[in-house]
């Protein structure tokens, strides 16, 4: 199959183009900067893009990352990064639709979601901006785009070894700075590449599938879990927490979103769980032991 990545050369896109690869079918990256260089075919926007899409599998990964303060500068900047471009794509798609369209979205569309166990068919939140407006308008931008069938992946973070946010928490961790984040009891909804990566073959496999899936592990845990995780994975001590008011300053130095760390959602696969997938990776310490243990 020909698979057309729309902003695949972040972490993501390199391990799914490469996974992709590996196993026979045919990547396209599509890029800004197409004389980049790499293994595979590259693209830039300003290129044919009826032509490569027509038929394909695409993937929309494109957007800036959210690892920014939450100015409105920056909420306008993460909306078009992500906004424009699958604009441009659905045009393109009019006249030559792709076989499959799977649209990247993320969980935190729900916002701070609390206690509740969130699924599917729960309704996105309407804030904070650079979280539930940012993806809810994301999401909007390819609603009714021409293509055979569409799959929206509400995702997880993703650990991989190559992602900022395994990156951060690891490096925080192994500084002693690996104890519960404000309250700790804000949920984490994570997931492990390899599964991530299962996920995507399987949406664009499964002719039955579409509409929104949550792509994250069976098993969310609260912050206070996921940093004693870290901690024993690492053979690190106890940490004392880092409380909400030293978040929020540390986030001004670090040039990040404090809610970053301070929400949670609770979310579950219900879908993929109701179709029977196999996750190889559900609990979190056996996943990182698995991308950590070297």
């Amino acid at each position: 199959m020909k698979y057309v990545l729309a902003g695949g050369t972040g972490a993501l896109g390199r391990s799914l183009s490469a996974d992709l690869a590996a196993r026979g079918h045919d990547v396209v990256i599509l890029t800004r900067r197409p004389d980049g260089g790499g293994p595979y075919r590259r693209i830039g926007w300003d290129g044919d893009l009826t032509a490569e899409l027509a038929g394909s599998v695409l993937i929309n990964l494109a957007g800036e990352l959210v690892d920014r303060p939450p100015t409105p500068a920056n909420v306008g900047l993460l909306t078009r990064s992500r906004v424009e471009p699958t604009r441009a794509l659905a045009k393109a798609a009019a006249a030559g639709p792709p076989a499959v369209w799977l649209q990247l979205s993320t969980l935190a569309i729900y916002g701070e979601g609390g206690e509740r166990v969130l699924d599917e068919d729960s309704p996105p939140a309407d804030g904070p901006p650079q979280m539930a407006g940012v993806a809810r308008a994301w999401e909007a931008a390819a609603e009714d785009a021409p293509c055979g069938r569409q799959v929206v992946l509400r995702t997880a973070v993703v650990f991989d070894r190559a992602t900022p946010a395994l990156g951060r928490l690891t490096g925080l961790v192994r500084s002693g700075l690996g104890g519960r984040v404000g309250s700790g009891r804000q949920w984490v909804s994570w997931l492990h590449v390899a599964d991530f990566l299962a996920v995507v073959r399987r949406a664009a496999e499964d002719r039955e599938l579409s509409g929104v899936l949550h792509v994250t592990s069976p098993e969310p845990v609260r912050n206070a879990e996921m940093m004693a995780a870290f901690r024993r994975v690492l053979r690190r001590p106890a940490a004392p927490p880092t409380p909400e008011f030293l978040v929020r300053l540390g986030s001004r130095v670090l040039r990040t979103d404090p809610a970053l760390a301070l929400t949670g959602r609770r979310c579950v696969p219900g879908r993929l769980l109701g179709m029977g997938f196999a996750f190889r990776h559900p609990r979190l310490e056996d996943a990182l032991r698995d991308l950590l243990a070297s």
